[in-house]
């Protein structure tokens, strides 16, 4: 064996000593050096600084409940469209930065208040814990029900009561912010799906003439298409008003309807229904003048316009509803209210 195959004593490793293998050397590199001498803070020794510093962390999560209360506010007043300059971000929409800034203090200040309280009111000393077994012994669950004890005690939790009180208004408002956009899931239909534009003395305007019906108009056997009066085809609400308000127009035999109540809601044999058919809201416009059916187009639902348009085939689960109708002083035909029933498909709340 050579030389250099014969390691030299002092490249040798020096001998070990203590149960956990720490050097004996007194300049070896890696020798534990152990925690450092804690260092008290001024909270620590002063209780004025801490009672500012606790002050401060309540001023934090106050701000923070603020702000939520303000983007609230900002989503329920400011428009969606409303555009505005800020310097030096220019024209923005006024909405969104109103959201962004407030929801970012809301989160900002619940942060800086638990950083500021962490670092000058809660307990800073460290302590070195032993490994121990996975499976807890009984000892050991009484040890850390003994450590979170002492960390409660240590964080000020109980004792100062204006941080712990704030910190719970902070964190039981911030959610409120993501609740309130559920608001942009669209409008509440409030009671828009039950009731049109009807009303008793609105007159029936025929949509192809523009002009009102009279019962001369219409004749046995013919089908007319109708809207209400007031209602322009050029406005803002046509397409949601008409979707609800369109009318059919039927001249029958009085002799030939069945149903009472569709008789006394007639004038002369004249019947209006609701257009909308009440499977999925397809427009019902094919009529069979023999049998006084009328058939939806979509998906072939038949409804008999001589006894109270009932369904005698197809998917649609009710009738059509009838409008009440007469003639005014002017000898034109007119509303005598609105629908007595919800037009169009069925809903989960419908009555």
């Amino acid at each position: 064996m050579s030389s250099q195959e014969i390691p030299e004593e002092k490249n040798l490793p020096a001998e070990q000593d203590g149960a956990h293998g720490a050097v004996a050397r007194e300049d070896d590199p890696f020798k534990d050096p152990g925690l450092p001498a804690h260092k008290p803070r001024v909270q620590d020794i002063d209780e004025r600084a801490a009672k500012r510093s606790e002050r401060t962390v309540a001023f934090l999560f106050t701000l923070s409940m603020l702000a939520t209360v303000a983007f609230i506010a900002a989503f329920v007043t400011i428009k969606v469209d409303e555009i505005v300059y800020i310097w030096p971000f220019g024209h923005v929409s006024a909405l969104n930065f109103a959201l962004g800034t407030t929801l970012g203090i809301a989160l900002f200040a619940i942060g800086a208040g638990a950083v500021h309280w962490a670092r000058t009111l809660m307990s800073d000393q460290e302590i070195a814990d032993e490994r121990h077994p996975i499976a807890a012994e009984p000892e050991v669950r009484a040890k850390v029900l003994a450590d979170f004890a002492d960390g409660a005690a240590e964080s000020g939790f109980g004792r100062r009561k204006l941080v712990r009180n704030t910190m719970f208004g902070a964190l039981a408002l911030v959610p409120l912010s993501g609740l309130v956009l559920l608001r942009d899931l669209g409008p509440l239909p409030e009671k828009k799906l039950r009731t049109t534009m009807w009303r008793k003395g609105l007159e029936l305007i025929n949509m192809n003439t523009l002009e009102p019906l009279r019962p001369e108009d219409i004749a046995v056997g013919s089908l007319t298409f109708a809207m209400p009066e007031g209602l322009e085809e050029d406005s803002h609400e046509f397409q949601k008003e008409i979707a609800k308000a369109a009318l059919m127009i039927v001249r029958l035999q009085p002799k030939d309807i069945k149903d009472k109540q569709e008789l006394d809601w007639s004038h002369e044999g004249i019947v209006a229904f609701s257009k909308i058919c009440t499977h999925v809201g397809c427009p019902v416009s094919l009529y069979e003048q023999q049998t006084h059916h009328v058939l939806c187009p979509c998906h072939q639902s038949t409804f008999d316009l001589s006894d109270g348009a009932k369904v005698i085939f197809g998917p649609a689960g009710h009738p059509l509803p009838q409008l009440r109708i007469g003639v005014n002083a002017e000898g034109n035909l007119e509303a005598l209210g609105d629908f007595d029933e919800p037009v169009g498909p069925s809903f989960w709340e419908r009555g």
